[in-house]
């Protein structure tokens, strides 16, 4: 990590109007422009909305061209989903016949390379379903940490863990529990 002093000791350096390398880029980004770095950023938090919502919409074929083919899940009770369509699948099945609200924000991203990337994101998200006539919901607060690659198709997401500081759920609510 480049130290604060480091970051603007070379800032003072740079030709006015140029961009200095922000002070929470990675050793291993050094090389990559200053541009390409924030061009690279903010495709990758291009994806995430996407990402979001395709998944609120429930375009799953848009969710899917999303990941990497070797994309690994652990955001499921049942163990990690490995590969991008074993993932679509299980996510459209656990949101089949739910309404979803998802807001990722405060991204804490780090290029790594000029193709590879990680973050971590504050999320909040909301789940409404019927259980019979009764509705239900969930109420969740926490983090997706992410891994990103970048390749023909662009940024896609190679790997995803989230997890939950805080959920509440309607009473009597027997879906989502292991949330």
């Amino acid at each position: 990590m480049i130290s604060r002093r480091k970051a603007l000791a070379g800032a003072a350096a740079l030709p006015a109007g140029s961009l200095a390398l922000p002070a929470h880029a990675g050793p291993a980004s050094e090389g990559i422009s200053a541009i390409d770095r924030l061009v690279a950023l903010e495709d990758i938090r291009n994806l995430k909305a996407r990402r979001i919502r395709a998944m609120d919409e429930k375009r799953w074929s848009d969710y899917e061209a999303m990941h990497a083919e070797d994309h690994v899940s652990m955001t499921y009770a049942a163990g990690p989903a490995i590969g991008t369509r074993a993932n679509t699948a299980r996510l459209s099945a656990t949101l089949d016949g739910v309404i979803t609200v998802h807001h990722a924000h405060t991204p804490e991203i780090e290029l790594l390379t000029a193709d590879t990337a990680q973050g971590v994101w504050a999320m909040e998200d909301m789940l409404f379903w019927k259980e019979g006539e009764a509705d239900h919901w969930l109420h969740g607060f926490g983090h997706y940490h992410e891994r990103y690659r970048k390749g023909p198709e662009g940024w896609q997401f190679i790997y995803r863990k989230l997890t939950r500081l805080h959920v509440t759920r309607s009473p009597g609510a027997l879906r989502f529990k292991a949330s």
